[in-house]
């Protein structure tokens, strides 16, 4: 598989690290809109050829698939080029920045028996897939209430740069800017780990969400700081189960951590996933009357990359995939909507 990846920033050299490892799967290209970055990384990385536009390297063609590192707002309209091209393609989180322009490009992908998929990367916890099959082997029963949360501390704490003068951060703290937040940023990851691990879809949504003040004026230089920093959320979902989703980057004490509980009518699991590793709990069978709970050892899973990399060898899309990721970008769209008119919105006609 002849790869291209469109934009070198941080994540694309996450994406690159991991694609080399992977048997048969070569670099052809690398696109930047500076010069300079675009060499810089195909010399890091071995490609073939550095572009500084993605017109450029579609006009050279020479590649099958396309990992889309650009910004979130350029998502829809280069995968759709890429689409166009016949190009397989692998975004990255959002898929889109709304879900009108999420469901088309499932539908684009989807019409052209082109690979499109998403890296959410926390797929790759190998306790969320342990857990799920909990769910789907019936060894926690009906799911009944599930709590999730997804905490950052980057607003309190520097461990990952000073957000007050660093540009990879402020941008995340204005609407102008094109965040949509801690919503729009980890929102869609901790759905994603709630909905794969219950296996189940989201039905009904209802969403809070709070931009704390943290500068005078709200500002810093060009910076309008206007998004969310935390949101709340409470939902439905289709096999009548009900839950409680939160996020904050004011989680004090707290660099990178998703946490998930699910309860079923015969029992239970907690995933606890934090920047120093990951662990898997559960409460079953006999336990669940004097409510001990013993920790589950997982096996590796495949990645994000080795599926991709797998779907393209097959021509056929495996998850997460762009419709699943426009689904969740409808329940984000949606929850946007509900602190504006404060009242539970139903996610109908669901991708």
């Amino acid at each position: 598989m002849r790869l291209l990846i469109l934009g070198t920033g941080h994540m694309a050299s996450a994406h690159a690290r991991n694609f080399i490892d992977i048997e048969g799967v070569l670099f052809a290209g690398a696109v930047d809109v500076d010069k300079g970055r675009a060499e810089a990384f195909r010399d890091k990385y071995s490609f073939e050829r550095a572009f500084t536009s993605l017109e450029d390297a579609l006009a050279w063609g020479e590649f099958d698939a396309v990992a889309n590192v650009t910004p979130d707002s350029a998502h829809h309209p280069t995968t759709m080029k890429c689409l166009a091209a016949g190009k397989h393609v692998f975004c990255e989180k959002p898929l889109a920045t709304n879900y009108h322009d999420a469901v088309e490009m499932a539908e684009t992908a989807e019409k052209a028996n082109l690979v499109g998929m998403v890296n959410l990367t926390y797929r790759n916890v190998a306790q969320l897939q342990t857990a799920r099959r909990l769910v789907t082997s019936g060894q926690i029963g009906k799911v009944r209430h599930v709590e999730a949360s997804y905490l950052q501390s980057w607003l309190v704490s520097k461990v990952w740069g000073d957000w007050r003068t660093e540009s990879q951060w402020l941008w995340r703290l204005s609407k102008q800017h094109g965040s949509n937040g801690t919503l729009g940023d980890v929102g869609v990851h901790i759905l994603d780990f709630v909905v794969h691990a219950t296996d189940t879809e989201i039905d009904e949504v209802f969403c809070r969400l709070k931009a704390f003040d943290k500068a005078d004026g709200n500002r810093i230089g060009e910076y309008q700081l206007d998004a969310n920093d935390s949101f709340t959320m409470t939902v439905s979902f289709t096999n009548g189960a009900l839950g409680v989703i939160h996020s904050s980057r004011w989680a004090t004490g707290h660099v990178n951590e998703l946490r998930l509980r699910v309860y079923g009518d015969k029992g239970s699991f907690e995933i606890q996933h934090r920047h120093d590793g990951s662990k898997l709990f559960v409460c079953l069978g006999d336990d669940i009357e004097t409510a001990t709970w013993k920790e589950i050892e997982v096996e590796p899973v495949p990645t994000n990359y080795q599926r991709f990399v797998e779907a393209v060898g097959q021509g056929r899309t495996l998850e997460p995939s762009f419709r699943h990721a426009a689904k969740l970008q409808k329940a984000i769209d949606l929850a946007t909507v509900t602190e504006v008119d404060r009242k539970e919105h139903r996610l109908e006609g669901s991708a």
